[in-house]
């Protein structure tokens, strides 16, 4: 176990995110190929699933500039699902486009999927028993929070041709009451059908983690620190966001000039007024986290080091360059979230980029673990590098490489990976290297970390062609997929070996029985 923290034993796991799963519809969904990547997680012995943010995605395709920070990606609807339960038929689902097994195709599955959708709703609408419409019903009233303002923001943002609130009509765009009301009326219908979407993610989401729960694996989800400006959150609470008179951004986020980008990264989300959020007893952040832990057994805050301080940019400025570093919210937010959650945050804190005291700091009176990324480990500080495996705490988690990174191998393979890198890691491992993804794994594996966790495509030794995200590049992104016989591959039964050779495999109840009887014995 991490020292006091039950959250954290002695585990690894795979980082991988739904949309990358086999299946027919263009996306991976969590139907059939989400359970049977459960069953792979099991036999190879991994107790972790890490994915990114599950909400709607919008221009760009990002999970990291989400339509909302409560809601779930309608793209990752079974659609075998709905027709076993009677919401499609066969037929329905009968002629699919014909898409890529190894790419997401993300305009036409949008379309598609929202055709299919459709047909779903109006069946619902015309076939749903009364017991059925309850249950529905009872379920918008448990999110009332959220979800009402995000199913009229999709049918405002529909309505108008997908463009940015910021542009609609002044009334609706700064919810003056007599406008949405009169959308409210006039949208009613596909207010109903962004609601009835919702729920059927959630039902799918809940069932796919009770089986995976059941089976001892945890899931991890993250949680984006800034959240999009097009989005339901800004538009729904515009007094917690730095933005103008009209609802335009003054103040942005990003990061200043780091190993990604020379001219840093300008996201474009508008930042907190923490004051406001202060006043409030922070209860935005505080529902935001309870609605994410209702999904996951753990989930990573991305971007730490934005509470101790956070990169603050002006909106008219076309790089992250000209920018300050402004103080956070610090302890006082997280002494909140302990009340409400507990002692033991089940946070991951991603502690990457340019990290000083203040952000070491926070993060370890707050007793969370950070990253340790391998591929930064073999340039640089020599053997002071906080990234190599002989200067990992116990209480942090390991990588390969994140969704931001190349895979190992197209690390190695590409420029990233210098001359000078490879003899050190050459040098450090002890051998001519051949596989570096398997290298790579086995110093996670035997870290001193409590947490050992590997993008997929580093088990199966994938190139640079299935990297997931290049930051700093705005289209191209986020569409790796992977096809259903990968999951018959035997590097499963490698990782499985590793898992078991490093003391990362679960205990099994008779395992645990067994120690208490000795225990009994000794006592």
């Amino acid at each position: 176990m991490a020292a006091n923290n039950p959250n954290f034993p002695r585990s690894s796991g795979i980082l991988l995110h739904p949309t990358s799963l086999p299946g027919r519809y263009g996306i991976g969904d969590l139907g059939e190929w989400a359970y049977r990547f459960v069953d792979w997680l099991e036999e190879a012995g991994q107790t972790v699933w890490q994915v990114l943010p599950l909400g709607p995605t919008s221009y760009g395709d990002s999970p990291y500039q989400s339509l909302s920070a409560f809601a779930g990606n309608p793209l990752l609807i079974s659609f075998d699902t709905l027709v076993e339960e009677g919401w499609l038929t066969e037929a329905d689902v009968a002629d699919v486009p014909e898409y890529s097994p190894y790419l997401v195709d993300f305009g036409s599955v949008i379309t598609y999927h929202n055709a299919i959708l459709k047909k779903a709703y109006e069946r619902f609408e015309a076939a749903a028993s009364p017991e059925q419409w309850r249950a529905f019903d009872a379920w918008r009233a448990e999110n009332a929070g959220w979800l009402p303002d995000f199913a009229l923001f999709v049918a405002l943002k529909n309505e108008h041709g997908g463009r940015p609130w910021s542009e609609w009509p002044e009334g609706e765009a700064l919810r003056q009451p007599e406008a949405l009301e009169a959308a409210r009326k006039r949208l009613a219908h596909e207010i109903g059908e962004q609601a009835f979407r919702q729920w059927l993610f959630y039902r799918q989401w809940t069932a796919l983690k009770n089986y995976a729960n059941d089976k001892g694996i945890r899931l991890v989800g993250d949680i984006p620190i800034f959240v999009a400006h097009d989005s339901a959150d800004v538009w729904a609470n515009r007094q917690y966001f730095t933005l103008n008179e009209t609802g335009l951004p003054t103040l942005i986020a990003g990061v200043p000039p780091d190993y990604f980008s020379p001219t840093g990264q300008r996201w474009g989300n508008p930042l907190y007024r923490w004051d406001r959020l202060a006043e409030d007893g922070y209860r935005w952040w505080v529902e935001r986290v309870k609605a994410a832990l209702a999904t996951v057994d753990l989930v990573r805050i991305d971007h730490f080091r934005g509470f101790a301080a956070y990169w603050e940019i002006p909106a008219s400025e076309p790089t992250a360059v000209k920018g300050q570093w402004v103080p956070g919210p610090a302890f006082d937010l997280f002494e909140v979230l302990k009340r409400e959650l507990g002692e033991n945050l089940p946070i991951i804190a991603e502690d990457l980029g340019v990290i000083t005291p203040d952000v070491e700091e926070l993060r370890d009176r707050l007793g969370l673990p950070g990253m340790r990324i391998l591929q930064f480990a073999f340039g640089g500080s020599g053997g002071e590098n906080r990234f190599l495996p002989h200067n990992h705490e116990q209480n942090s988690i390991v990588y390969t490489g994140t969704h931001d990174n190349n895979t190992t191998l197209g690390w190695w393979m590409g420029g990233e990976a210098t001359p000078d890198i490879k003899e050190y890691l050459t040098d450090y491992v002890g051998h001519t290297i051949t596989e570096p993804h398997w290298d790579l794994i086995r110093l996670g594996m035997m870290s001193v970390a409590h947490t050992f966790i590997a993008p997929l495509q580093d088990v199966w030794g994938f190139g640079a062609d299935t990297r997931m995200n290049t930051p700093g590049r705005e289209s191209g992104n986020w569409g790796w997929r992977f096809s259903a016989e990968w999951l018959e591959h035997p590097a499963k039964d490698r990782l499985a070996r590793l898992t078991e050779v490093f003391g990362r495999w679960p205990e099994s109840d008779e395992d645990e029985e067994g120690e208490n009887d000795q225990t009994k014995a000794e006592g």
